[in-house]
């Protein structure tokens, strides 16, 4: 790990299917000049420019401090070679050279960049719930379902940079289509936007559970100023605390299904613990149990039974803490160089 000077900051960036956020982090881990902004549609310039925008804020907040590096995770599949990404749910992006367009925004550091999913379990790893385990699994469960793997203390991103995704593993090979064209996958069965439409497909309605009829909180608030998938996840997880069978059911499905995909990729890795945060995973009262049971059931070889499962610490800070964590620590959280692609 190099050493950092206390006035060191990283400019982090964390690129999601509804959500873009960006601020400074410290090697501390500490995050401050926090923007978020919507992630936009249309055109890949479109999609763009806000996040170039707010770069900027950020980076103008910078000061006397000493700017070492940008940072930045997204949604994949991405290539980390060239420097590019294609995210499911940002259809603009194919391809989309996203490390050097934050080079040229912020010359004269290194910008590295990593899958979100990786990012958020170097985060977890190094300041959050990850701390201690050198063979980890985090799972982000949000918009879609991304996830990032520790081996051996050090963070696993593959050739392509997009080992860990475990929201395109297989846990129902005669299971819903999948947005990335598959079916069967972790994600149709618990990201927020599957789990509601699963649900509604049963008949259940957003009204359901103290929601308006277009889907908005009481009040018309939003849940911790959280992206309409999330709402629309938080809107099922009202419904199900009041006892609504189908919302229950949605947070039944996903927490089996996440658990089939841990205890996979657990029985591949060897691995000692997994972190669920994201979005969803705000309703832990809903998702948890039904996870650790279902784990509990799936988990039976001697070496899977240790598995533990623990809620995110970072909450959304994940993501920004683990792509300041590429920059701050490289040698623990490492990006495949080009020069290893064969």
């Amino acid at each position: 790990m190099r050493t950092a000077k206390r006035t060191d900051v990283v400019l982090a960036v964390d690129i999601g299917g509804t959500k873009v956020a960006a601020g400074l982090v410290a090697a501390d881990g500490s995050l401050s000049a926090h923007r978020v902004v919507p992630t936009s549609g249309g055109t890949a310039e479109c999609a763009w420019q806000p996040v170039a925008q707010m770069v900027r804020e950020v980076h103008a907040c910078v000061g006397e401090r000493r700017l070492v590096g940008v940072g930045v995770g997204s949604a994949g599949p991405l290539d980390l070679a060239a420097g590019t990404v294609s995210p499911v749910n940002i259809p603009a992006w194919r391809g989309f050279p996203l490390r050097d367009r934050l080079a040229a925004l912020v010359p004269g550091v290194p910008v590295h960049l990593a899958g979100d999913g990786a990012c958020a379990a170097a985060g977890e790893h190094w300041h959050g719930a990850g701390r201690g385990a050198d063979d980890l699994l985090v799972i982000v469960v949000s918009t879609g379902v991304g996830g990032g793997l520790v081996q051996r203390g050090r963070l696993v991103t593959g050739p392509s940079g997009n080992a860990g995704h475990i929201g395109h593993t297989v846990v129902d090979v005669d299971g819903d289509p999948c947005p990335c064209g598959g079916r069967g996958c972790v994600e149709a069965i618990a990201s927020g936007p599957q789990m509601v439409a699963w649900a509604v497909r049963q008949g259940w309605s957003p009204g359901v559970g103290g929601a308006s009829s277009d889907g908005t909180p009481p009040g018309g608030t939003l849940w911790g100023g959280a992206s309409l998938a999330v709402v629309s996840a938080a809107v099922l997880a009202a419904a199900a605390r009041t006892g609504d069978a189908v919302a229950r059911q949605a947070f039944d499905r996903a927490g089996r299904a996440l658990a089939a995909g841990a205890v996979s990729a657990a029985a591949l890795c060897d691995l000692s613990r997994v972190v669920v945060g994201g979005g969803v995973a705000r309703a832990a009262d809903l998702l948890f149990p039904p996870l650790r049971t279902a784990l509990a059931g799936y988990a039976h070889l001697d070496f899977l039974r240790g598995l533990t499962v623990r809620r995110a610490a970072l909450g959304t800070a994940a993501g920004l803490v683990g792509a300041a964590a590429l920059v701050f620590a490289p040698d623990r959280y490492p990006v495949t160089p080009a020069t290893d692609r064969r």
